[in-house]
């Protein structure tokens, strides 16, 4: 459960920014024999990201490596904005931003190495996970409890969805008796 401090600055977010490996998944590129990558995502997390779209944020997806199975699973949860192959994610976010209409003050940037700590300068929210890169720990408003690709961005939607008053009203439709004729 997050803290009310945190709940507090996370009230004004209107963005969740992600990075993909070590966030969205564990970390790990594994390939077949025939050189193609394996990625693994966690199905929690893809809920949390479309939970949080109903709750009125935009999602936006930036990552240094270019990959056909990210852009699948992005584009099947119709996250907002897709950025790969950037390495420049302050550059990325600010880019993102503007074709937005947000401010970087508005948007929570969830990264665990430092290719995402130009991004953590300018974002109003930091995320990272237990295994990041200890000079991201140390920057992070919050470290979560679950690891990349585990669940972690579960965590963090979960606590937006907290902050925005929204968790309770999105629950309530999965736990609604069906109504029988």
């Amino acid at each position: 459960m997050a803290s009310y401090v945190l709940l507090e600055q996370a009230r004004h977010i209107e963005a969740l920014v992600l990075d993909v490996d070590g966030i969205l998944s564990d970390g790990f590129v594994s390939f077949t024999n025939s050189g193609d990558e394996i990625k693994s995502f966690d199905i929690r997390d893809g809920l949390g990201m479309k939970l949080v779209q109903q709750a009125g944020l935009k999602v936006i997806v930036i990552t240094g490596r270019k990959s056909h199975i990210v852009e699948k699973r992005m584009q099947d949860l119709g996250v907002d904005l897709l950025y790969q192959g950037r390495e420049d994610k302050g550059t990325a976010l600010t880019q993102a931003c503007q074709q937005l209409a947000l401010d970087p003050e508005d948007c929570l940037y969830m990264g665990d190495d430092w290719p995402d700590l130009s991004a953590f300068a300018i974002a109003g929210m930091k995320v990272t996970v237990p295994n990041g890169h200890v000079e991201v720990r140390r920057r992070a408003d919050l470290v979560t409890q679950a690891m990349g690709g585990r669940g972690a961005v579960r965590e963090v939607c979960d606590m937006l969805l907290m902050a925005k008053g929204a968790y309770q009203p999105l629950l309530e439709k999965y736990v609604a008796a069906p109504h029988t004729s």
